[in-house]
């Protein structure tokens, strides 16, 4: 009867061992118990071969009547019970062991299939190599359909017909595509040209508080001016230059000079045409888009005014009248420090202190007119990304949270997938609303440019520390932030984000300078034209998307990403520097 007894107790901590299996945490709360229930067997069966003892009151009697019927209990306690559960501990750890590592070879699987999706990989090579079929192959939130989004942009920078503007609405995504049967009883015949006068650039997120003001009717403006419908009216001037070519500078100056020569044109009522870019010089960007800044980004005018303005350039009269002029017309310090276009006032009057030194917020400076400029013209030069950087993009998000995304996107799968999957087709709501939303990343993210190396001969630099106690800060506000996007030229930078690992940090796979003299202009000379170029883009627009930002003021290049980010919707999200030079 006892050994019945036994047996029974042991199937019913076995079963609920097994419910208790079920997740990591209660696995590890089974083996404590299961070492418990050891340890008091043990103790109780030590304590029955001493006979009777009395603790005051209380009386504690043996249930054997010799010695050796005891030690025969101790024994069988310890043979039969503590065995049981050593097997039971082993074999929920072994099942454990099992499916962490089933799972970590599925994360594998779906981060494979989705890098070979971004290889343009077929639909057989996916099936032959990995074994998954096409239709069973979830969306990879983090990346984008970048031929897809390429067209939509192109419809919304081009005209159709004689319109005044592109269809902008009030929609977005591919909403616009969707195939409506107009109602000839509610349609009112004036109502597109309604829209468009109500229309703003779509490329413009947020609420007006959310951004520097008047961003959206100067987007809207630019654009128009940059667009004029008929490109070969007398009236239309233009202003053609290369983009700055000169050794050491970098692509932050380069884009810095660039904004000056679109205030110039728009002060001059001068169509600017942006010419040769020695940075898309290679043999990533193909076709007319080498050396060209529409390799990265759409052209900053159309094809028909690029055109004419080239014709222009060939005409002596053109020259003689000034219908056009080149960058040559123009010192140096007109174009780095003209003066900013007055057509829309004093909006950078209005501009509230969002960037906090010391801890303090900024509350004015000398050159807040070129902040605000600077800002709206980078914004309009980057406003619609090519289907290259969308791919760069992709590359780059995969690489850094390609795994984070597929443990994600398995938790919503069936349990043995890839072998069995519903095959869905996607619906009206996936393709034209859901199509609207931004790639996924882990969020909150905290965007980092730290600026060292030769920067320390025009400001001054600070060290990593420094930058980590401005994240510490803001994650003292938003304890939910544990991630980094960490931009720098420097390995040693690199290397000290392993004494910080209570943060998760992300970077571009590329070769970083081993010592902090080393000039910049050399440093990308050794990584190659494609890849000195392509990187920092990267690492430009993830900025601009990032929900925070830790950078210095100094440097151009974190000016910019501050502008970006100022007409993208993050105005309230603040900027924290490390250092107050130039004209702060």
């Amino acid at each position: 009867m006892e050994a019945k007894n036994q047996k029974s107790i042991e199937r019913v901590v076995s079963q609920r061992t097994l419910q208790m299996s079920s997740s990591f945490s209660c696995q590890i709360c089974a083996v404590g118990f299961l070492c418990g229930v050891c340890l008091t067997s043990f103790f109780l069966a030590a304590l029955t071969s001493f006979g009777a003892f009395n603790f005051g009151p209380i009386l504690f009697s043996s249930m054997s009547t010799t010695n050796s019927t005891s030690h025969h209990n101790f024994n069988m306690v310890t043979a039969t019970n503590c065995n049981f559960m050593l097997k039971e501990t082993e074999r929920l750890l072994d099942l454990t062991s099992t499916r962490k590592r089933d799972n970590d070879e599925r994360v594998s699987l779906l981060y494979s299939a989705w890098n070979a999706v971004l290889n343009k990989s077929t639909t057989r090579d996916l099936e032959h190599k990995l074994g998954i079929k096409w239709s069973s192959l979830p969306n990879a939130p983090h990346l984008e359909n970048c031929k897809l989004k390429t067209q939509l942009y192109r419809d919304f920078d081009d005209r159709i017909g004689n319109e005044r503007l592109p269809p902008w609405t009030s929609w977005k995504g591919f909403l616009q595509t969707f195939p409506v049967v107009p109602d000839e009883h509610i349609q009112n015949p004036k109502s597109d040209e309604a829209v468009s006068e109500g229309a703003y650039p779509p490329w413009i997120v947020g609420s007006d508080e959310d951004n520097y003001p008047l961003t959206r009717k100067v987007q809207r403006d630019i654009w128009i001016h940059q667009h004029p419908l008929n490109c070969s009216n007398p009236n239309v001037k233009f202003l053609v230059a290369d983009w700055e070519g000169l050794p050491g500078l970098g692509i932050g100056a380069q884009i810095a000079s660039m904004c000056g020569l679109l205030g110039i044109a728009i002060n001059e009522g001068r169509v600017l045409v942006a010419n040769h870019y020695n940075r898309a010089d290679h043999d990533g960007c193909k076709g007319s888009s080498r050396s060209s800044w529409n390799c990265y980004f759409f052209p900053e005018t159309s094809f028909e005014c690029r055109q004419r303005a080239f014709e222009l350039m060939k005409s002596e009269e053109a020259w003689s009248k000034g219908v056009v002029t080149t960058k040559e017309n123009y010192t140096s310090k007109h174009i780095w420090n003209g003066p900013t276009p007055r057509k829309w006032g004093l909006p950078w009057n209005y501009l509230q202190p969002t960037t906090s030194i010391n801890g303090s917020l900024l509350v004015s400076h000398r050159k807040m007119d070129r902040r605000w400029w600077r800002a709206q013209a980078v914004r309009y030069f980057m406003r619609f990304p090519t289907e290259y950087t969308c791919n760069l993009m992709n590359e780059a998000r995969h690489a850094a949270f390609g795994k984070l995304a597929a443990k994600m996107v398995l938790q919503s799968l069936a349990a043995d997938w890839p072998k069995e999957s519903s095959d869905k087709p996607r619906s009206d709501m996936d393709e034209y609303v859901w199509s609207n939303h931004k790639p996924w990343v882990p969020r909150p993210l905290l965007s980092m440019h730290v600026r060292i190396g030769d920067k320390a001969c025009e400001m001054k630099v600070a060290e990593f520390e420094e930058y980590m106690e401005l994240a510490d800060q803001i994650r003292s506000h938003f304890p939910n932030l544990n991630s980094i996007w960490l931009s720098t030229e420097m390995q040693q930078v690199i290397d000290k984000t392993r004494e910080y690992s209570h943060w998760n940090f992300h970077y571009t796979k590329v070769r970083r300078q081993a010592k902090a003299n080393m000039p910049m202009s050399d440093y990308e000379a050794s990584l190659g034209r494609e890849t000195s170029t392509n990187y920092p883009l990267v690492n430009f627009l993830m900025a601009a998307d990032s929900d925070f930002f830790v950078g210095a003021l100094g440097s151009t290049w974190s000016f910019l990403i501050d502008g970006m980010r100022n007409t993208g919707g993050k105005v309230m999200a603040g900027y924290l520097s490390v250092n107050k030079d130039r004209f702060w």
